[in-house]
């Protein structure tokens, strides 16, 4: 039977401690995988010049389709906050596509929940919005990240005295 000192038990302890603080919604092999970390406009203007480059971005849910070939997430773009939760924001900087290989079912991604998103840019394709026609910056999904409302995750300060955001 192997006994810990308690010394070694508290270390033990509050390396957990951190490591749940530490936490995101994004796997750290998805999150390697990002080469662009410029901000949202660069992308939405110009997605030729970023094609092939793997973003993390995160939203809102605006609308999901299912086809034959793929399930599509409408998003519309919201700035990435602690552990990658997307923020409330009076403002946004446009509207991304998320097409996934895998079945999305609509019941689990719903409308207006919140998502963080790994993806490939595979250019824009033009959508209306009401009379106007809207540039959809187009991903490829690796890896999405849903949050449902009022999911919390722990943030640790100084040394396991912590609190619940929301």
């Amino acid at each position: 039977m192997v006994t810990l000192k308690p010394l070694a038990a508290a270390a033990f302890f509050l390396l957990g401690c951190f490591i749940l603080g530490c936490a995101t919604g994004i796997s750290p092999q998805a999150r390697s995988q990002v080469t662009y970390h410029g901000p949202f406009a660069a992308l939405q203007s110009n997605p030729q010049g970023y094609l092939g480059q793997t973003v993390l971005l995160g939203g809102k849910i605006l609308e999901v389709k299912a086809t034959p070939d793929f399930s599509e997430l409408a998003v519309l773009q919201m700035p990435l906050g602690d552990g990658d939760r997307p923020q409330e924001a009076d403002q946004s900087q446009g509207r991304f596509l998320v097409r996934s290989d895998k079945f999305l079912d609509p019941a689990i991604y719903q409308k207006d929940l919140r998502v963080t998103v790994v993806g490939q840019v595979l250019g824009s394709e033009p959508r209306p919005i009401g009379e106007l026609t809207y540039p959809y910056l187009v991903l490829k999904a690796k890896e999405i990240k849903i949050w449902q409302p009022g999911q919390r995750f722990p943030v640790i300060f100084g040394f396991g005295i912590g609190t619940w955001i929301h």
